[in-house]
């Protein structure tokens, strides 16, 4: 019953397969390729980090029609890590790219941003891109941890125990399944995982047995001294110190309220409008929208009028917002019960931004 408005994704053992497989499906689309480089933030070092951790692309050619893949999590958009599509169109103000989803939904895209934070919870370096990259092809490797809503897999190429599993284990059902090759290797599990696999199972419960013989004084000091290595503070009042740091002037009650929304919320008040914080803080509009949204969450009473669109724009989100709630069609809600911009966004037409869309939600 899967129908699908692009070629599924296919799964390679190789790196040189997917590399060449998304090259010559891009060029084989008419007209000229449009480019999105990312926006970097932070040392050298860590911008590396963040690129070798996630799929997120140095610079991504896209044209109309090419398969694509998100790889992000955003519930609110309506896409999550895996979720897969083809670019239909781009914007005619900014050339951000239009994607259309299995589900049949077109969601417009913006950079989304990835993170690296120190030992402290501060954010040391940043990349900025669109959560998305090519996928006429991906590697087995690079699947991991995906749901893919349909796959070809060629395992003709297989050399590792274990690729197997890994490949059939990305498809959300049998239905999104098209299996092109197969080798000896394809199936095989390692002798060695189910020669120890008993052995494993049995050391397991023999450290919990021994750990529960241990007086809890000395787990304590064992605690600390782990602690410690890891740099972390185990001193009370240093502690405290922090704890205090974080509170910033007021008791935070949610708990995703961190030190980078604490140095947002203290800029608020001396900014005179939302584009004033965003040169402030140094950091991305979205970012400061998604800070504010977590902020107006903590605390009901902030004041963020000043941050508000204009009138016109208010006004149409506020009247979309009605109708849908007053349709109640579950397709237009998260899990937890919110309307998802997407929804707002294509009963306007893309009339307005993603990024007016949330801030208004923030006043209704």
């Amino acid at each position: 019953d899967l129908t699908l408005n692009y070629t599924p994704t296919k799964l390679y053992t190789h790196n040189v397969d997917v590399n060449r497989i998304n090259q010559e499906e891009l060029m084989k689309l008419p007209g000229n390729p449009i480019l999105f480089k990312a926006e970097t933030n932070g040392s050298k070092r860590n911008i590396e980090k963040i690129f070798k951790s996630y799929l997120v692309m140095e610079e991504l050619l896209l044209k109309k029609d090419a398969v694509v893949m998100f790889i992000k999590n955003n519930p609110e958009k309506g896409y999550l890590n895996g979720t897969t599509g083809s670019v239909v169109g781009f914007t005619q103000n900014d050339n951000m790219p239009i994607v259309q989803i299995s589900s049949g939904e077109k969601i417009q895209l913006l950079k989304e941003e990835w993170g690296k934070d120190n030992e402290s919870g501060e954010v040391i370096a940043t990349v900025s891109q669109m959560p998305i990259k090519l996928a006429w092809a991906i590697t087995i490797h690079k699947s991991q941890g995906m749901t893919l809503d349909a796959a070809e897999i060629d395992l003709s190429k297989t050399f590792e125990t274990g690729q197997g599993y890994v490949a059939l284990s990305r498809i959300r059902n049998i239905a999104g399944l098209r299996l092109m090759g197969l080798n000896d290797t394809a199936f095989k599990v390692d002798p060695l995982i189910l020669h120890i696999d008993g052995r494993i199972k049995t050391a397991s419960q023999n450290a919990s047995d021994e750990i529960e013989k241990v007086p809890r004084e000395t787990l304590e000091r064992i605690f600390i001294s782990y602690v410690e290595r890891l740099g972390g503070i185990t001193d009370k009042s240093l502690i405290e110190e922090e704890k205090e740091k974080l509170k910033s002037s007021k008791k935070y009650k949610t708990k995703d309220i961190s030190t980078t929304h604490i140095r947002t919320r203290n800029l608020i008040e001396g900014s005179r409008n939302i584009d004033d914080l965003i040169r402030s803080r140094g950091i991305r509009k979205e970012s400061i929208i998604n800070h504010l949204t977590r902020l107006k969450e903590d605390d009901s009473n902030l004041d963020l009028e000043k941050f508000k669109p204009n009138l016109e724009i208010f006004e149409k989100v506020k009247n979309t917002a009605s109708t849908l709630r007053a349709k109640n069609n579950k397709d237009d809600f998260t899990d937890n019960g919110n309307l998802r911009l997407s929804s707002i966004f294509n009963v306007l037409d893309g009339e307005v931004t993603y990024d007016d869309i949330k801030i208004s939600l923030l006043f209704l």
